[in-house]
């Protein structure tokens, strides 16, 4: 008698799991991985571009080793990452992640504040070219990114809402981080303006 309430039981567990959200974690899930592969694809099409980018300034900075050297230095440390869809399960991973291609993101800016400093190198026209490509592709990383956040958001809300959460706890589902802000304190500070004495 026992065995055949088991069945019943395991049955009924079955038949339910649609309505407890088991279907619809497979299509978080696979949302989810969808979303990250796109901003790697995005953060890869920027690294491509700095070997040329490193180039271009080279030939008419020469002296700026040291930034040159922290563009390099961050790219390989970001070429240098093993990154799979794992990172999405793994909290210390992806912070990794986020602070390797912060580390870029900051090595770039330094590169473009520094080709400011040379008028030759701004009116290069492969420079410009490069320029051009580096900040459309900044701006696809933000719109990816965002659509990364969007859908970790819905993830993360239903593996922590009631009923969903019981089939989450059953079949392994936890929350997903997400990107973050860079710099916190930094933008919490309102910026100081000082147009200095001009006369």
């Amino acid at each position: 008698m026992q065995k055949i309430y088991l069945k019943l039981f395991t049955v009924f567990l079955l038949l339910n799991l649609t309505g407890c959200g088991y279907n619809n974690f497979q299509t978080l899930d696979e949302e989810a991985k969808a979303s990250w592969s796109e901003v790697l694809n995005q953060y890869q099409r920027r690294a491509d571009l700095v070997p040329n980018l490193v180039n271009v300034v080279k030939g008419y900075a020469e002296h700026e080793k040291e930034v040159l050297t922290q563009v390099a230095d961050a790219r390989s440390k970001v070429g240098s990452m093993q990154v799979t869809a794992e990172v999405l399960n793994d909290p210390e991973a992806f912070a990794k992640f986020q602070a390797a291609q912060g580390q870029m993101t900051s090595a770039l800016s330094r590169l473009m504040a520094v080709s400011e400093n040379y008028p030759n190198l701004k009116a290069d026209q492969g420079f410009r070219d490069l320029q051009a490509q580096l900040e459309g592709t900044e701006n696809r990383i933000t719109v990816a990114r965002n659509r990364y956040i969007e859908t970790i958001k819905g993830y993360n809300v239903a593996v922590r809402s009631f009923p969903q959460n019981l089939t989450a706890m059953m079949f392994g589902y936890k929350t997903k981080p997400s990107f973050t802000v860079e710099n916190e304190k930094t933008i919490s500070v309102a910026p100081t303006v000082d147009f200095g004495d001009k006369k």
